[in-house]
This record gives structure tokens, sequence and C-alpha cells, in this order.
């Protein structure tokens, strides 16, 4: 088989399974779910509604605790995938992708770890406990392995990029929905 007819089959595995979650058998873009309600119902326990991720630069969900369509309702909060904001952070191992929840105080609700490939990953960020470290965090917290981000032994490059993931991408959705004297501290 040729270089190119090696790559081209290589290009076209990676796209299906870019495109088809094997657990679920069920299309998604990317690893990334369109509209994850149920993901999002737990960074939102009191939400009743949620809008698509959009098209504009962020992406980012919108949680309402009314109907989105009520004159002046407003967001109690936004969720975002980190992939979609910060796709050039990578772990050890690859992409972590996270979806994380923030108030409209820039405080963090909530870090669900998605997908990943980190060879520690399964006692690094996927136990509840890494992700329930950030709950209550605020975008201006300095998010440093060791310092305010629990570090886990032989897993330090993959805590500090996911640390890195979460910060920046809060950051970024926080500069475009946020202004600064409604952030907490």
């Amino acid at each position: 088989m040729s270089y190119r007819t090696l790559a081209a089959v290589t290009c076209t595995l990676l796209a299906t399974a870019a495109l088809v979650d094997g657990a679920a058998g069920q299309r998604a873009a990317g690893f990334i779910d369109p509209l994850p309600v149920a993901r999002l119902k737990q960074l939102f326990p009191a939400a009743v509604a949620f809008t698509p991720r959009g098209t504009a630069d962020p992406l980012y969900f919108s949680a309402y605790a009314v109907d989105p369509a009520a004159p002046r309702a407003r967001p109690i909060g936004y969720a975002f995938w980190t992939t979609d904001l910060v796709p050039e952070q990578l772990g050890y191992h690859g992409h972590i992708h996270m979806l994380i929840g923030m108030d409209t105080a820039g405080r963090l609700t909530g870090v669900i770890v998605d997908r990943h490939t980190e060879p520690y990953g399964d006692f690094s960020i996927e136990p509840p406990k890494f992700g329930a470290q950030f709950k209550g965090k605020s975008i201006r917290d300095r998010f440093e392995a060791g310092a305010d981000v629990d570090a886990v032994s032989r897993a330090t490059i993959t805590i500090r990029a996911a640390a890195r993931e979460v910060r920046d991408s809060a950051r970024m959705v926080a500069r475009a929905v946020l202004t600064p004297d409604a952030v907490g501290r």
C-alpha cells in the first residue's frame, strides 16, 4: 500500500471515528455533543432550558432558569467545551475534552471530563474529585497545579494542561459575556 493510500485511509477512519460516538453509536460534532442537556443539567440543576452553543466566537451554551423566550429572561450561566475554545492545549497524550459551567459572576459551577487519551487519566482527571475541586472557583483564581489545583504524582503534565484548559476557556467566555464589575472574587 502506498503512503498516499495509507494516509487517505487513515484520514477517512479518523473522520468516521470523530463523527460516530462508538459507545452510543450516535452522531455528534466530533467528540462534542451539540446539545448535551443531561450534562448541562449537572452543571446547572436550576436551569429549565439551554440554548445551543451558536456560531459566535467563543462558542458557549446559555442556561436559563425560565423560558429564554420570556420577556427579560436572563441567563443564569454559560457552559462550554474546552476543545472548542482552546484546541491548541494538549495534555500528555492529546486533547482533554471537558464541559465547563460558569455562573454570571464568573464562578465555575462544575467541570465534567468527557473524553481523553491520557495514560494516567484514570487516577488523575477521571475521578469525580478532579472536576469537583473547580466548583466555586472564580475565573480570577490561579488554576495552578500544586497551588490551588490538586496535583497528582506521575500525572503532572495532564493536571497542568487540564487546569490551563479550564482557566483559559473560562476566562475567554467571561471576557465575551460578563462585565468586569460582574465578576466576583
